[in-house]
């Protein structure tokens, strides 16, 4: 798109408050979904992170990678099992999600940021004993899931002093020896309050909360979390987008001073949340 020289400036006289706001402040961004399949869609997060990361913001990047797990289930002869949206991880999948998670997609994200300029470095919820878990016991046993019990922000923290914005993958190490597999969303709002981050972002396939869940033109921007409960009780928050926004809650109530669900189909939504006055997605206080 080309525009002039004078809407360039303006943009970024707009973009000065907010830069100024977030300089040497912690976000979390857990990224995932289409945005992380497109090309393009890859290549605009990273340049918004090398941004932001240049004008001062400590950006921690939380990656899922269900597709790719999916992908390499497929070759192995394996199908995917899910039981309500969590993948049923026995022993054998649990090798394949951490050899794909923390191999394969960190590290292609940690090349594909330093590709964009900035310096990344990769890491999983093994390193430092970042994350520590028990295994997640529901009516239907899902097998290698974790639940955190625990989360060890050194090892981030040593990243970000060093100038380094951490990737991090979301398998767990489990107090009984085994290797956990982590929701990204529950691990990325986990991380977030540990971190005492001011925003937590999530990056999913939808504007964000609709009213009308087949009408993208009924987007709820602002939620205060004390409004949660009755929006489930109206049903219109149900499905796939009770955990994401039992996420935000959480990271809320445990410090997170703003917590978004935004539509990462959007070139640059990330910039567009934080350094404009009109915002994106659904943003929970």
């Amino acid at each position: 798109m080309d525009i002039s020289n004078e809407k360039r400036a303006n943009v970024l006289i707009q973009a000065l408050p907010y830069i100024q706001k977030y300089a040497g402040q912690t976000i979390v961004v857990k990224y995932g979904g289409n945005a992380m399949i497109s090309p393009e869609l890859k290549s605009a997060v990273m340049s918004d992170i090398v941004l932001m990361h240049l004008v001062g913001v400590n950006v921690v990047l939380v990656h899922g990678g269900g597709p790719e797990i999916s992908q390499m289930l497929k070759k192995t002869g394996k199908k995917s099992k899910f039981i309500n949206g969590m993948r049923v991880t026995d022993a054998e999948t649990m090798e394949i999600v951490e050899m794909v998670l923390a191999g394969k997609v960190n590290k292609s994200l940690v090349q594909c940021l330093n590709d964009h300029s900035g310096k990344a470095v990769g890491l999983c919820g093994l390193d430092g004993k970042m994350l520590m878990a028990d295994k997640l016991i529901t009516a239907d046993d899902l097998g290698f899931v974790g639940e955190i019990r625990e989360v060890n922000t050194q090892v981030i923290n040593d990243a970000i002093g060093n100038g380094y914005v951490p990737i991090i993958s979301t398998v767990a190490g489990g107090y009984d020896g085994n290797v956990y597999n982590i929701n990204a969303d529950i691990a990325a709002a986990q991380i977030a309050a540990k971190l005492g981050a001011c925003k937590l972002i999530l990056m999913t396939d939808i504007r964000g909360l609709l009213r009308d869940k087949d009408d993208e033109n009924t987007l709820i921007p602002v939620v205060n979390v004390s409004e949660v409960p009755m929006l489930k009780k109206e049903g219109i928050i149900s499905g796939g987008m009770i955990p994401k926004i039992d996420c935000c809650v959480e990271a809320v109530r445990q410090g997170v001073k703003r917590a978004h669900i935004i539509d990462g189909r959007i070139e640059h939504s990330i910039l567009i949340e934080m350094f404009s006055d009109e915002g994106i997605g659904t943003m929970f206080y």
